[in-house]
């Protein structure tokens, strides 16, 4: 089984469950440990796989609790940083239907700096980039360049989620889409929400989105749409893949699940390329993550909620 890196900001999430999509109405708050790279490594390491946190938190009660909560689920924090910047907070609204909004508090994962004595533990693995907040500038967004070329050097799988969060960007959008397409183009995967899609390729058809995504340099193409499923695009062979029927509560992390499952098939795989050999191989991957998906948003909070093998029939 290959090692999966999987690089970003790790946070304190404070939900306002139950409690509408209104935060100025908001009372009481429930900490759950959060950040997108931090969830796939998660969901990673709860199925058995190998993945390892590299991001930065910090030197406060909320850092040492998100430590441990990944260290409890058996994810590699070696790599991770501590700084004396106070560790990034998000405070998140559900409405009933488990859709959610954010505002974000930021601190140390800016802080992030490249370690160049990680290479060697690079060649021929899986490397995650989580770019909710690695594009906002920085010691992140610098580190986080240097890893994707680390990557590419090392003959690495290559992940890229977007990760776009309106309250961190608001009119900013032309911004986002410029820091995402170097990324796009280096990556044999791309994971995208459908708004994400359209905002990247500015087209509203999530097909013709696809297309343009695939002429800037993205091999594999994962569209996620809800309770619909995900449209899966490779070149010229898209296709819909239907999701399972659940009565969601909080939708936080589904995406991450998703790429989190999907990232453990292709780290059991003897050889990256026999995903662009055969669409088959993909299209199961995608179905089983698809339901990994659709479990997590059963239950609040991203990690807690996470599947497990058996919860997959793996």
């Amino acid at each position: 089984m290959k090692k999966v890196f999987c690089v970003g900001e790790l946070l304190i999430d404070f939900v306002a469950e139950k409690q509408g999509n209104d935060l100025s109405k908001a009372i009481t708050f429930t900490k759950k440990a959060g950040g997108a790279p931090a969830n796939v490594a998660c969901a990673i390491s709860k199925l058995g796989g190998k993945s390892f946190f590299i991001g930065s938190v910090g030197n406060d009660p909320f850092g040492n609790f998100l430590l441990n909560v990944l260290k409890d689920q058996r994810v590699d924090i070696s790599m991770a940083q501590t700084f004396e910047t106070f560790t990034t907070l998000a405070f998140v609204s559900l409405a009933e239907d488990g859709e959610r909004d954010f505002v974000f508090s930021r601190g140390a994962d800016k802080e992030l700096t490249y370690d160049p004595a990680l290479r060697k533990n690079f060649h021929g693995n899986l490397m995650h980039l989580g770019a909710a907040t690695a594009l906002l500038g920085g010691s992140l967004e610098m580190t986080y360049g240097k890893y994707l070329f680390d990557a590419l050097t090392k003959e690495m799988f290559i992940s890229f989620d977007p990760n776009f969060r309106q309250d961190l960007w608001k009119d900013n959008e032309q911004k986002f889409i410029k820091k995402c397409m170097p990324f796009i183009e280096k990556s044999h995967l791309c994971k995208f929400s459908l708004e994400e899609a359209q905002i990247l390729s500015g087209k509203e058809d999530v097909y013709q989105a696809c297309n343009v995504l695939h002429d800037v340099g993205a091999r594999i193409i994962a569209v996620t749409l809800g309770k619909e499923g995900t449209l899966l695009s490779i070149g010229a062979n898209q296709t819909m893949i239907p999701s399972i029927p659940v009565k969601p509560v909080d939708t936080t992390g589904a995406g991450d699940a998703f790429i989190g499952c999907l990232l453990y098939q292709i780290a059991n795989l003897d050889n990256f390329e026999q995903i662009f050999e055969s669409t088959d191989i993909l299209l199961k991957m995608v179905e089983i993550a698809n339901k990994a998906g659709a479990i997590t948003t059963t239950n609040y909070g991203a990690i807690i909620a996470l599947p497990n093998k058996a919860e997959l029939g793996l």
